[in-house]
C-alpha cells in the first residue's frame, strides 16, 4: 500500500525551499527586468547555493541535492510559485530533463564537456525535436543526419524549440536510419552553440504576450533552420537508433515538472484569489461572504487536492521503481486543465483588475493554454489512456489497474 507519510528530513527542505520562494524569490519579481535579470539571477543562486539549495534532483555527487521523487516534487510544487525559482535552484525546463539525459546516457567525454557546465550552472540547453510536419507525432520528423567521416551532417528544421534564444548547447534528435523500425530511425546530437549549421529563424510568436524579459527568461520558442550543420561523432549521444527511445524518457520527466510548476502556480493563484475576495466589497457586502464566490473557491480547492495526490502516487510508483506510464499520461491531461480552471477563476473573482496587467493573472492565462499542446497534446495523451483501458480489460476482465486500481 502507498505511505502518504512525508519523511521529517523531506519536510524540513520542503519547508526550506517554501521560505526561499516567498522571502527571496517572489520579492525579486518586484525588480525583475532585461536588465536587472543577471544580477537578481546570479544574487539568487548564490544565496540558494549557500543554503544548500542546488540541482534538486540530481546526484549529490555531481553537486546536486539527491532527491528521491517524492521530495523533489514536494519542491518543485513549492518552486513553480515563482518565476525565479526553479531558475535560481538551476532546476528550470528544459534544461533540467535534458542534464538527466546527458547523465543517464552520456559518454565521459560528454559528461565533463557538456553536462558539467550545465550542472554548474555556467550553461542553459535547448532540446531540438519538434518538427511543423511531425506535430505530436514525433516519428514523423524529416531531419536528416548523414554520416560522412568522423563526423555527422545534419539538415532539416526544426520548430518550437524552447529556451534556444539562450542556449548554449542544443540536444538535436535526427533520422540516421530512415530504412530502420520506426521508432529506431532516430539519432540524438548534442552541438554547442553559437553554429553557422544552426541558426535560430525568429522566437515564434505566440498568444502569450512576448517580452524582451521573458525571452531573457527562457520563455521563448524558437523556428530553426538546420543546415549542413557538422557534428563530430564523439558528440553522438546514447549510441546509433536510441534518441525516440531516449526522447520519451526525457519527454517523461518534463510533463511532470510541468504539472508539479502548474499545481504551484495554481496554488499562488488560489491565495490571490481568497486575499483579493477577502479585502473587496459590493453592494455592502464582502466578496468572500458571498456563497458563489465560495463555491468557486471550493471547486479549485477540490482540483488542486486532486493535483497534489495524483503526484504524490506518481512519485510513489517512480521510488518503487513501478511503471507509471498510465498515470503520468492522466496526470498531464489534469493538470494542464486544472491550472487553467483554477487561473481563470483566481482571474474572474479579480475582475477587471485580474484583466488587466497589474496582476501576473492575465499573463499566466495566457501562458498556461500551452499546457495542453506542450509535451504531448490532450488528446494523445487520452487516445493513450483509452487504449491501455481496452488492454487492461482485455488482459484482466477489469478496467481497475488503467484506473488507479493499484493503489492499494
Amino acid at each position: 500500500m502507498i505511505d502518504f507519510e512525508i519523511p521529517d528530513e523531506t519536510k524540513l527542505v520542503r519547508a526550506q525551499v517554501r521560505e526561499f520562494v516567498q522571502s527571496v524569490c517572489i520579492p525579486a519579481e518586484k525588480n525583475l527586468n532585461v536588465d536587472t535579470f543577471d544580477e537578481i539571477l546570479a544574487e539568487l543562486r548564490l544565496k540558494a547555493r549557500a543554503q544548500g539549495l542546488w540541482c534538486p534532483f540530481f546526484p549529490i555527487e555531481w553537486g546536486g541535492m539527491g532527491l528521491k521523487p517524492l521530495a523533489n516534487a514536494l519542491v518543485q510544487m513549492e518552486l513553480g510559485e515563482s518565476m525565479l525559482g526553479a531558475l535560481a535552484l538551476n532546476t528550470q525546463g528544459p534544461d533540467d530533463a535534458t542534464m538527466m539525459t546527458l547523465l543517464r546516457h552520456g559518454t565521459a567525454y560528454q559528461h565533463e564537456k557538456f553536462l558539467k557546465p550545465l550542472v554548474e550552472g555556467q550553461k542553459r540547453v535547448c532540446y531540438a525535436m519538434t518538427e511543423k510536419g511531425g506535430g505530436a507525432d514525433a516519428t514523423g520528423m524529416k531531419t536528416s543526419a548523414v554520416e560522412v567521416g568522423d563526423n555527422y551532417v545534419l539538415n532539416g528544421d526544426k520548430w518550437y524549440i524552447s529556451s534556444a534564444n539562450v542556449a548554449d548547447i542544443a540536444v538535436v534528435m535526427a533520422k540516421t536510419d530512415p530504412d530502420a523500425p520506426r521508432h529506431q530511425q532516430f539519432s540524438t546530437f548534442i552541438v554547442e552553440l553559437p553554429n553557422p549549421g544552426f541558426n535560430i529563424l525568429r522566437n515564434i510568436d505566440t498568444m502569450h504576450r512576448h517580452t524582451p524579459l521573458g525571452e531573457r527568461l527562457g520563455a521563448a520558442h524558437c523556428e530553426i533552420q538546420i543546415k549542413d550543420l557538422v557534428v563530430p561523432k564523439e558528440n553522438l549521444l546514447g549510441g546509433r537508433g536510441q534518441g525516440f527511445n531516449m526522447g520519451q524518457h526525457r519527454l517523461g520527466y518534463g510533463r511532470l515538472r510541468h504539472g508539479m510548476h502548474n499545481v504551484a502556480k495554481a496554488q499562488r493563484a488560489l491565495d490571490m484569489a481568497a486575499k483579493h475576495v477577502l479585502e473587496r466589497e459590493t453592494f455592502g457586502k464582502k466578496l468572500s461572504d458571498r456563497q458563489s464566490v465560495q463555491f468557486m473557491l471550493a471547486d479549485c480547492a477540490a482540483e488542486i487536492y486532486k493535483a497534489r495526490l495524483m503526484l504524490m502516487h506518481i512519485a510513489y510508483k517512480a521510488e518503487n521503481g513501478l511503471d507509471m506510464t498510465q498515470e503520468n499520461s492522466i496526470a498531464k491531461i489534469f493538470l494542464a486543465n486544472m491550472v487553467h480552471q483554477v487561473v481563470d477563476t483566481a482571474l474572474q473573482l479579480h475582475g477587471s483588475l485580474g484583466y488587466s496587467r497589474d496582476t501576473p493573472l492575465a499573463d499566466w492565462y495566457t501562458s498556461i493554454r500551452s499546457q495542453r499542446l506542450v509535451d504531448g497534446p490532450d488528446e494523445v495523451h487520452r487516445w493513450k489512456v483509452g487504449k491501455n483501458v481496452l488492454r487492461a480489460f482485455e488482459r484482466d476482465g477489469t478496467t481497475a489497474m488503467a484506473a488507479g486500481g493499484d493503489l492499494l
